[in-house]
């Protein structure tokens, strides 16, 4: 894996000069920051070397490189999940790319389901804590060393001074945010109202098919992270309905501009 690590990072080195200090993970309707990007370079999937392909609609599948916020940065526009029949280290294999392009910090976004009570259908939620919930763990196998520990600590997988500083930005620019704790099922099905109750009963406010195995893999290599949510539809008792993936990505569109705004503001003071 190693190697096909580092034949990646080669190869996209080669198609830029961007060296990308922070790494943007995109999630399900959630693209839009790319345009606020300073567009230097942009690569297809599917003419990188050892990279997946994204199968899902609302995930654009290509790897933005320019500037955002002051800073260089690569952006994943649309990411791979577990239930495409990918494992769980080739879900988590560009945030190991990442790594070797030279990112200090890692931003991700999803689209997910709220199991609060109190949150509402558009909530902004950033994440404090997550459960993982997937069938495995990207670090099962052997080592490598070079890459980080075999036994990484997670007591600070989000990181709680980018986490303030984002909640100062909502604030100073009138945006409601919440935060939360994020657990982290396979899909593709959403949540019985059996397993919206389970999840809420362990200790989550929302959950999602994404972003705890990318943040896994970050903190193994000790790339501090930062992740948001929005909540596209609830698991609550009383206020759960049929949902889509057109209605998910509908939400998800029209609360980007401000998670963007946090997004942006974030990636330029840290």
């Amino acid at each position: 894996m190693l190697e096909k690590i580092k034949e990646t990072a080669a190869f996209i080195q080669s198609k830029t000069t961007v060296k990308p200090s922070v790494g943007i993970i995109l999630g399900t309707g959630l693209g839009g920051l790319v345009k606020e990007i300073n567009i230097i370079d942009s690569i297809p999937y599917e003419e990188i070397c050892n990279f997946p392909v994204s199968t899902v609609k609302g995930h654009s599948g290509r790897l933005i490189l320019g500037e955002l916020g002051g800073k260089q940065v690569v952006a994943m526009q649309g990411r791979f999940h577990f239930y495409e029949g990918y494992t769980m280290q080739q879900v988590t294999f560009p945030v190991r790319v990442m790594k070797m392009l030279g990112i200090e910090r890692l931003f991700v976004s999803n689209a997910s389901g709220g199991v609060n009570p109190d949150f509402e259908i558009g909530e902004i939620m950033i994440q404090n804590d997550h459960i993982n919930l997937f069938p495995g763990n990207p670090l099962i196998g052997k080592n490598i060393e070079e890459l980080g520990p075999r036994f990484p600590d997670m007591s600070d997988a989000y990181d709680v001074k980018m986490i303030e500083l984002a909640k100062q930005i909502a604030a100073e620019n009138n945006i409601k945010v919440a935060t939360g704790c994020y657990a982290g099922l396979t899909g593709p099905t959403l949540e019985t109202p059996a397993e919206y109750k389970y999840v809420r009963i362990i200790g989550a406010d929302a959950v999602g098919m994404s972003t705890v195995p990318e943040v896994i893999v970050a903190r193994h290599m000790e790339i501090p992270c930062f992740a948001v949510s929005i909540i596209t539809d609830l698991g609550v008792p009383g206020k759960i309905q049929q949902v889509s993936a057109e209605d998910v990505i509908e939400v998800a569109n029209k609360q980007e501009p401000k998670m963007t705004l946090i997004m942006r503001e974030l990636i330029s003071r840290t």
